[in-house]
């Protein structure tokens, strides 16, 4: 994917997620969604077993399994079908957008080259002023923002 590319990718994700942000702090309920929503339209374990052409144990299985967080994607659907729910399923980063996230690694990642190259070049008694390492960090982090390294995720 050209450099061009990845980045409009990026910003055509991040705002796909500007709505899912809202979710960041939603948790799930402690007994699972499948037991709170069951609870919640009044249906028995029998009648989720009988939507799922299943049995009662194994209707309550599946609650207990998607509590301790031990379910599958595919299983929470088929139980979303028979409660007439919708899964949606996706991920956030934990930085504000994804840019934001790209921008912290590649911040790291060039602080780490220069300072290296700082080190180095002061052992050779050619030490350069801070004002430079910054802004040599700063132009690597735009370099490495632009480009997006599989290097950056080591």
């Amino acid at each position: 994917m050209g450099t061009n590319t990845k980045n409009i990718v990026v910003n055509q994700l991040d705002n796909k997620l500007k709505d899912l942000r809202l979710l960041k702090s939603f948790t799930s309920p402690e007994g699972g969604w499948i037991h709170l929503f069951r609870k919640t339209l009044n249906m028995s374990l029998r009648q989720l077993a009988d939507r799922m052409q299943i049995t009662i144990q194994g209707a309550s299985k599946l609650e207990k399994s998607e509590a301790e967080g031990a379910i599958t994607i595919n299983t929470l659907r088929k139980v979303g079908d028979a409660m007439d729910l919708t899964l949606v399923y996706g991920f956030l980063p934990k930085d504000e957008s994804l840019d934001k996230m790209i921008e912290r690694k590649a911040v790291e990642m060039a602080s780490k080259i220069v300072m290296r190259t700082s080190a180095t070049m002061k052992l050779e008694d050619q030490e350069v002023s801070s004002q430079r390492l910054k802004e040599s960090i700063e132009e690597l982090t735009k370099e490495l923002k632009k480009e997006i390294p599989k290097s950056l995720w080591d």
